[in-house]
């Protein structure tokens, strides 16, 4: 029992779901006294508050925001930066900021997993930039360079640069980045948030070894995605 509850001190919600939840409780409300007036049958009262209790526990879900610390030495080391299922894993032309060949590796949010980002690896930004774009569908390949998305380039003590894009899903419509180009940053801190289905790519120098395989699930501060060479 004492375990447990000190897992649950470890667990809050996320800042970024506040006005979320306010209002979707609101509305909530006033739907089910809606329709307990409305009809004289206590039948869809019953079904309206139970579906309405499945739907706000989804949204507690998404905006939990566990405070994890990273258990391991961080040098070398390229921690998950989301929780979630890897969907890419492969050498690509990486466009937008290195414009050369670099190993890929996406994972994949769905509206089950919790959706607060955090810092893949220790070291100094170098570069932050947004970009408008479209609502593709998450885990389709054309997502990462059509939808909406930001960049966050991270250079590790030794000089190698690591990027990290947030991306747009389709329901998304909102991606907070929280490091400016200057800061120190450090794996257990957080990256960002992105609202309603979304990945995370990384770009990692050709060489690095990869230590997370397709589908595999993954636990943001938690799951070791590379070792830099």
């Amino acid at each position: 029992m004492g375990k447990r509850l000190r897992k649950l001190k470890k667990i809050r919600l996320h800042h970024e779901g506040k006005d979320t939840l306010l209002w979707s409780a609101v509305l909530l409300v006033i739907l089910n006294f809606a329709i307990l007036h409305i009809f004289n049958s206590r039948l869809p009262f019953d079904i309206c508050i139970t579906l309405s209790a499945i739907l706000y526990g989804v949204l507690l879900n998404f905006f939990q925001c566990p405070i994890r610390t990273f258990e391991g030495e961080t040098e070398g080391v390229v921690v998950a930066p989301a929780d979630g299922k890897v969907v890419v894993v492969e050498e690509t032309e990486e466009t937008e900021y290195f414009h050369d060949r670099r190993i890929m590796v996406s994972i994949f949010m769905s509206l089950f997993n919790v959706h607060a980002n955090w810092i893949p690896v220790d070291g100094t930004v170098k570069h932050v930039s947004h970009f408008d774009g479209n609502f593709h569908k998450a885990w389709l390949p054309k997502a990462s360079d059509e939808n909406e998305h930001s960049l966050v380039v991270i250079e590790t003590p030794d000089g190698t640069e690591i990027l990290a894009r947030q991306v747009a899903g389709a329901m998304a419509r909102r991606i907070v980045t929280y490091p400016s180009v200057g800061e120190e940053c450090y794996v257990d801190e957080h990256l960002g948030f992105i609202k309603f289905g979304s990945r995370v790519d990384l770009y990692l120098p050709l060489g690095t070894e990869v230590c997370v395989q397709l589908n595999q699930k993954t636990v943001g501060n938690e799951t070791i995605i590379a070792k830099l060479n």
